[in-house]
C-alpha cells in the first residue's frame, strides 16, 4: 500500500514538472494580451498569467485542505474508538 502510495505521489510530481506548450486561450484574451505586447507592455501578458494561476491552484488547494482536515478527523475518531474498546474491554 505504501509503495504503491508513493509511486502514485511520483508520478503526480513528475507530470506537474513536465513542461508543455499549450497555446489554449480564448480569442478575446489572446487578441488584448497580443495587442498590448506589440504596443510593448507585458504587464498585461504577465498579470493573466498569474490569474489564470490562481484559478488552476485555488479548487486544488482547497480540496487538499478539506481532504487533509477529514483525515485528520478520521485518525482522531480511530484513536478514541481504540482507546474506548481498550478500556471497556
Amino acid at each position: 500500500m505504501l509503495k504503491r502510495l508513493k509511486s502514485t505521489f511520483f508520478l503526480i510530481v513528475a507530470l506537474t514538472l513536465v513542461k508543455v506548450d499549450v497555446l489554449a486561450q480564448c480569442a478575446m484574451c489572446r487578441g488584448s494580451v497580443e495587442s498590448t505586447v506589440a504596443a510593448g507592455e507585458t504587464s498585461m501578458a504577465s498579470n493573466l498569467n498569474l490569474g489564470i494561476l490562481y484559478l488552476f491552484f485555488a479548487p486544488y488547494t482547497l480540496v487538499c485542505v478539506i481532504a487533509y482536515l477529514w483525515y485528520k478527523k478520521s485518525r482522531n475518531n480511530v484513536s478514541k474508538t481504540q482507546r474506548t474498546s481498550s478500556i471497556a474491554g
